[in-house]
């Protein structure tokens, strides 16, 4: 089996489980506009205990702190396509942090081929 690399852009918003866009989770809504923008991907991670700008650890240890927990939304796709989306965050005010990360894509070819 060979493989290929490829340059990309991983956009990873950081943000709280309670904080929502018109009624509905942020992380939710972010990941149906990457669908609707065509991006090649996009999936939530749930955090266990974190803090952020305010400087609260958020825990899922305490019953009392169960609420406000860390979720990453993280998007992989080119450089163009990811700059292109980011103006639809700033359209819903995230207070979390984002970041832009150069990545590369390993891409294995004739995978489909060998489990067939």
């Amino acid at each position: 089996m060979t493989w290929s690399t490829q340059a990309a852009l991983r956009l990873t918003v950081l943000l709280d489980d309670t904080d929502t866009w018109h009624h509905k989770p942020v992380c939710s809504e972010i990941v149906h506009r990457a669908h609707a923008a065509g991006l090649s991907g996009a999936s939530i991670f749930h955090g266990m205990e974190g803090f952020g700008g305010r400087q609260i650890v958020h825990t899922t240890r305490l019953l009392s702190m169960a609420d406000d927990l860390p979720v990453a939304v993280v998007i992989v796709d080119s450089e163009e396509r990811i700059q292109a989306f980011v103006p639809q965050l700033e359209e819903m005010n995230i207070e979390g942090l984002i970041t832009l990360e150069p990545i590369q894509i390993v891409r294995f070819d004739g995978a489909q081929a060998a489990t067939r």
